[in-house]
């Protein structure tokens, strides 16, 4: 039985043993018993489990005589398949003291794994504790175990394992955030989906972090193209609706270098300039042109009014504007004096675009520090997480 790693020969090393090669066996047990043994060898396991039951009939069994029975039958049953009489086989064995302390563990393996195979629950449970009690740091036999929870409809035992586990892998982590959704922990959801998305990250895992962002109770409309900058960085964007929206937002808010390029990324991936709306796509983008040329020639005089006024929003958007269109020698000291003024309508808000641009000035440490220090309700603190994770695992 390759799943639990015992083959038919595994009977035979016990032969071997000083221990019990010296104690007799009479002949009425022996006879089958090695015939038993020849089958088993020779691949023939259903035969051998047949045979041994001609030793079943004889009164009397000394311990070493059933202990070579039962090691026989655990083996070849386990390779017919037959694991009910296998598992009755290995109890005996484990049972009986014989074994050495290096085949312990195998063997109580061996039984967990028949056990959970033949779907009796309890019982795998059962010895699989028993195998990490002697094991503690078996991972095959604790990833069982919180398999065996889970699959028995145990969520709380499995999950209470996953959580107290610090390196999930993604089957995990899957487990987790599916048994929390059954649960309706919906905030133990969220971190789990956050966890995968830092060190599993896949768009579906992104697209649904992000859907909850915004359902969130309190979150900010405001924040709108937030969310879809996140999820343009995920590659969450396809539809010529969506480019369609961002770019329009981003014109909204200041930024036409913006608009610009998320216009240019809709052409590419073909999301835009095909179909019935290409006429509209073409006047959208037209206007993105337009609006940066009307930028650039009002952007200092602008500035200047903005820094005279202490204007911690105009501020702010004409800083992300100028780094968006790669001027962040001049877009990032704006943004700066508008997060030290702390005026805003916003200053969260200001504070989450100053770290996204700092970010894309290609300045990480001093990105991950302001995204830090995001706090706020309305799903700013929220965004800045998502952001550091994105950041983190870029890396």
């Amino acid at each position: 039985m390759a799943a639990i790693g015992f083959t038919a020969a595994a009977p035979l090393a016990g032969f071997s043993s000083v221990a019990y090669a010296a104690e007799a066996v009479r002949a009425e047990i022996g006879k089958p018993l090695q015939e038993a043994q020849k089958l088993a060898a020779a691949g023939k396991n259903k035969e051998a489990v047949a045979k041994l039951k001609e030793t079943d009939s004889v009164g009397n069994k000394s311990a070493n005589e059933t202990y070579l029975i039962e090691r026989t039958r655990a083996s070849a049953a386990a390779s017919a398949g037959d694991y009910d009489t296998a598992a009755r086989a290995f109890e005996s064995v484990i049972n009986s003291g014989k074994l050495s302390a290096a085949e312990q563990p195998k063997f109580t393996q061996a039984l967990a794994g028949i056990y959970y195979r033949i779907k009796d629950y309890p019982k795998a449970i059962t010895w699989i504790q028993r195998a990490l009690k002697d094991n503690p740091g078996d991972s095959a036999m604790h990833e069982l175990l919180i398999q065996t929870y889970y699959i028995s409809g145990k969520y709380p035992e499995a999950a209470k394992e996953l959580q107290a586990s610090k390196n999930l892998n993604e089957a995990q982590l899957g487990m987790l955030a599916n048994i929390q959704l059954k649960q309706n922990d919906k905030a133990g959801y969220v971190q789990t989906l956050e966890r995968m998305a830092a060190s599993y990250p896949k768009p579906q895992t992104w697209a649904d972090l992000l859907q909850r962002v915004q359902a969130k109770p309190g979150f900010s409309q405001s924040l709108s193209l937030d969310v879809l900058r996140l999820r343009l960085a995920n590659g969450l964007l396809s539809k010529p609706a969506e480019y369609m929206e961002m770019s329009q937002l981003a014109l909204q808010a200041g930024n036409p270098a913006e608009a610009i390029k998320i216009i240019n990324e809709g052409y590419k991936k073909g999301a835009l300039g095909t179909g019935s709306d290409a006429a509209r796509h073409q006047r959208l983008k037209d206007l993105a042109a337009k609006t940066q040329t009307e930028f650039d020639t009002k952007q200092a005089a602008e500035e200047a009014e903005a820094v005279k006024n202490k204007d911690a929003d105009a501020l702010a958007n004409m800083g992300y504007a100028l780094v968006s269109a790669g001027k962040a020698d001049k877009g990032l000291p704006l943004m700066e004096q508008a997060v030290k003024l702390g005026t805003g309508k916003n200053p969260e808000a200001i504070k989450l675009h100053y770290g996204i641009a700092q970010s894309i000035a290609g300045k990480k440490a001093a990105a991950l520090s302001t995204l830090k220090s995001v706090k706020g309700t309305d799903g700013t603190a929220d965004l800045a997480r998502y952001w550091t994770l994105g950041l983190n695992k870029a890396a």
